[in-house]
């Protein structure tokens, strides 16, 4: 029997991983070229698209050299109120509020940014791409290609995919849900963030694969669950995380004292 959900989000991510095949390979080759390099592969998204952030690090199955970067103020917390839906909307559509959230943030020349956004509309994370490529920065962009049809929003006259270096299609319809209900007047089940997340595997996958062919390993996080794995072997992780954290942010100092003294 076909289920009404699995079926049809099996069937987008099996023709959308064909499509995708010459981005993922360029993608991936980028962010091993900046985690070779002990840089970072950065990873951000606002509302639903802060999901796949959170489920790419830090996780079981993942390693060490990407950095989430979360705004709590673009995630929501409560559905209204505060910390809330309503002003989430508000604030992901405010042209250069990212940029005040990025100034803090440890990007640097040669790293490596995810950018996810289902619309790839929202200022938020088009104001993101373009403050990373003038840091001199690849961008990556999983967004849905179907959006491309609606006219850019943003004074800059692009989309998250204008904006990006290599583009990652979901291949999310634009309503985002995908299972039509009978005597219903929309489709329920959204799609986008399953598939942005599944995309984003592909790449740590495809990464970590192309790494290992330059004779490149790097600390992946495992479950205490398995044997012969204890919580102790965790914090090692987090402490060669932090050190490259704080090697990332005194390469980063010279820039934020240049920006915050342009500001005074």
């Amino acid at each position: 029997m076909s289920t009404l959900y699995i079926s049809r989000l099996l069937k987008i991510a099996e023709a959308t991983a064909g499509a995708n095949a010459d981005a993922f390979a360029k993608a991936a080759s980028a962010m091993a070229d900046t985690l070779a390099n002990t840089g970072l592969v950065h990873l951000y998204g606002s509302g639903h698209s802060v999901l796949p952030v959170q489920e790419t690090f830090p996780r079981y199955g993942s390693y060490v050299g990407f950095n989430p970067l979360t705004d709590p103020r673009v995630m929501w917390h409560n559905v209204l109120g505060a910390g809330g839906v309503r002003e989430l909307l508000w604030l992901e559509r405010t042209e250069k509020y990212a940029e005040k959230f990025l100034d803090h943030q440890p990007l640097n020349a040669g790293d490596t940014i995810v950018i996810f956004g289902h619309s790839g509309r929202n200022s938020s994370g088009i104001d993101t791409a373009l403050y990373a490529k003038k840091r001199g920065m690849t961008v990556i962009a999983i967004t849905a290609k179907s959006n491309l049809d609606k006219p850019a929003t943003h004074s800059s006259g692009k989309r998250l995919a204008d904006a990006a270096d290599i583009v990652i299609d979901t291949g999310a319809p634009i309503e985002d849900a995908i299972v039509p209900i009978k005597g219903w007047s929309r489709p329920v089940s959204g799609s986008s963030t399953v598939l942005a997340m599944i995309m984003m595997h592909e790449l740590i996958a495809e990464t970590a694969q192309n790494l290992a062919g330059r004779g490149i390993e790097l600390p992946v996080f495992a479950s205490p669950t398995i044997a012969g794995v204890t919580l102790h072997d965790t914090d090692v992780i987090y402490g060669i995380y932090r050190e490259r954290m704080i090697e990332a942010q005194q390469k980063h100092l010279p820039q934020f004292k240049k920006t915050m003294a342009a500001e005074g």
